[in-house]
């Protein structure tokens, strides 16, 4: 008879796994909620992306967006279906843009403009995707303004909720 593995895991190990939880949680949420255009989703998801990237690191960060995407993908069916390839491309590309800006002095980069850049990274990524794969056509171009528009908002405003949540986890840890 075998004998069950036994995996060893550490305190990192949990804290990727919640926080991937909540951002997977947060994912769904945001999957039933209608969309006023296709393809233009608020990234809710990205907050805690972000929010992990200030707290523990970009290891950490780069394993709770890569899980999720992987997940969540696995939950709503998409798994290697365009829409898996899209969020992954996006996903990599913003991973790549915080990474980036990492190296850069931190005097010039809040939570609210890596926020936005993110977001920008995340959408550029997803477009180039589009037009060398799925519509190989000019025309991707004329999307630009329209996703560009949505990424500037919802970067902005997920990146003032994760600077709330910054500052109330460091005034918190103050007391």
């Amino acid at each position: 008879m075998l004998k069950p593995a036994h995996i060893q895991t550490t305190a990192d190990d949990h804290r990727i796994a919640k926080l991937t939880a909540f951002a997977i949680a947060l994912h769904m949420v945001e999957a039933v909620i209608p969309s006023p255009l296709p393809g233009v989703k608020p990234g809710i998801a990205n907050i805690v992306t972000l929010y992990v990237l200030y707290q523990y690191g970009f290891a950490t960060a780069a394993w709770v967006s890569i899980l999720r995407v992987f997940a969540s993908s696995l939950l709503l069916g998409q798994f290697l279906s365009p829409t898996f390839v899209l969020s992954l491309s996006g996903a990599l590309l913003s991973l790549a843009m915080l990474w980036l800006t990492m190296h850069l002095p931190k005097r010039h980069f809040s939570a609210v403009t890596l926020s936005i850049l993110a977001a920008f990274a995340h959408i550029a990524g997803q477009l180039l995707v589009v037009r060398l794969w799925l519509i190989p056509h000019a025309g991707v171009s004329y999307l630009i303004p329209i996703f560009a528009l949505a990424a500037l908002f919802f970067g902005l405003m997920n990146g003032l909720v994760t600077a709330k949540l910054i500052a109330v986890n460091t005034s918190n840890k103050a007391i």
